[in-house]
């Protein structure tokens, strides 16, 4: 299966699906694809171009950590969206292998012989921490050693961080659940994004004139905590303001458990059931609140609409 999902860019759901010469490549989850991981992409595009060879990467799913310690990870990006922002970076090719319990047993040696036959590997660039293979044998030195006999070279890229510390996809997703959309689109380098199609929901915001799309959103995802926050929609190419919702709705269903995403578009008032519609987080505005009366709701959420206006201006 192949899909072209940014302009020149071609993402492979596995690495059977490839026959290549000559590529540069990089290997990781690159959950996110957050500032740290923007250097490597940087210093390997750039290497592939002076060198005239194709930039690739090759990424899994799901989650390593997921099968081989059996947690339950919410990632910041799904494979598309991964593969979409690579490709914004000048990736060529972006191919996403299915993590199995069975890979993790391949030796370092038998997976780069893989690559070299797939890809016509030529450079491995690298994380200074990054290991791959049986009992993770294929360190740094470990996939230099094989290089020499495969004919590739290695580099070792050094941690990215700021005064922080170093960037972390983990520490992202943690940001991001506990509602911190502002600090994580710092350490991403863009803001955190949603994607889902619009669906039915009850009705009510339209019956309180302030009409909202229910979006449906990959469980897999990291969901920011509940609370009201400022996004910009992308719609069809159109470039929205929104104030969304992630919630229970408490002032009309108390026990509902697993959370909504609703969006009121501002200046904006069509039919939507069934497109897609990628939100933006820019800042969270206040926590989700139960309120007396509808009219109090109401009057709250057009303070927040007035609050998303102040914090986005016109774009």
């Amino acid at each position: 299966m192949i899909e072209a999902t940014a302009a020149e860019m071609i993402h492979h759901c596995s690495l059977d699906d490839v026959s290549l010469q000559d590529s540069w490549l990089t290997i990781g989850v690159f959950d996110g694809v957050h500032r740290g991981h923007q250097e490597i992409i940087r210093r390997l595009t750039a290497g592939a171009r002076a060198a005239a060879s194709t930039a690739v990467v090759l990424t899994f799913d799901p989650h390593p950590a997921a099968i081989l310690g059996g947690r339950d990870i919410k990632c910041l990006t799904t494979p598309d969206e991964r593969a979409e922002l690579l490709g914004e970076l000048g990736v060529d090719v972006v191919i996403t292998e299915s993590f199995t319990r069975e890979l993790s047993y391949v030796s370092a040696q038998d997976f780069v012989q893989r690559l070299k036959q797939r890809l016509g590997l030529r450079r491995l660039l690298i994380g200074y921490d990054f290991a791959l293979g049986k009992d993770r044998e294929g360190n740094p030195p470990r996939l230099a050693q094989i290089g020499k006999s495969l004919g590739y070279g290695v580099d070792v890229v050094q941690a990215v961080g700021d005064e922080s510390g170093v960037y972390s996809s983990s520490a992202i997703r943690r940001l991001v659940s506990l509602g911190h959309v502002a600090e994580a689109a710092e350490l991403l380098g863009h803001s955190y994004g949603l994607r889902g199609p619009v669906i039915h929901g009850d009705g009510r915001g339209r019956r309180i004139n302030i009409p909202t799309a229910n979006i449906d959103y990959p469980r897999q995802k990291v969901i920011p905590s509940n609370g009201i926050y400022a996004c910009w929609a992308r719609l069809n190419g159109d470039r929205l303001r929104a104030a969304v919702n992630i919630g229970i709705n408490p002032t009309f269903t108390p026990d509902k458990h697993i959370p909504n995403i609703e969006a009121h578009f501002l200046d904006f008032d069509r039919d939507l059931y069934g497109r897609q519609v990628q939100l933006e987080f820019v800042a969270r505005l206040r926590d989700e609140l139960r309120f007396p009366s509808v009219q109090a709701l109401v009057d709250q959420i057009w303070r927040d609409v007035d609050d998303v206006r102040a914090r986005l201006g016109t774009g």
